[in-house]
């Protein structure tokens, strides 16, 4: 119990702290509600068609391709913090995964997956 407390106060400290600004902003925050604050918002464009309009699946297809990249990263993290134990078996391994994902890459750039 003593070793989880700080933990247990820095939270108790910091949803007190949000919820006082939070109040002060409902408090003292201007409020003028109009005809154009009350429209969706869409990147500064002004909204056009249906929210349920259709994508390409290339869209879909970037999004993965960049999901499975960004986690890749994160498998080479603990390789680079470990590097010096890990040796030359280290190095050969990594240049491997990386291989490996070089040719994922140049599959995907053939496909026109990234165009």
């Amino acid at each position: 119990m003593t070793t989880w407390f700080p933990v247990l106060v820095t939270l108790v400290f910091a949803g007190i702290i949000v919820g006082v600004m939070v109040s002060i902003n409902r408090i003292l925050g201007p409020r003028r509600p109009g005809e154009i604050k009350s429209e969706t918002f869409e990147c500064g464009n002004v909204p056009s068609g249906s929210a349920w309009g259709r994508f390409s699946v290339s869209f879909y297809l970037t999004a993965l391709l960049f999901l499975i990249f960004d986690v890749d990263l994160v498998f080479l993290y603990p390789w680079a913090v470990e590097i010096r134990e890990l040796g030359v078996f280290g190095l050969v391994e990594v240049f491997i995964f990386i291989g490996i994902l070089v040719v994922g890459l140049a599959y995907a750039w053939q496909r026109g997956a990234l165009d």
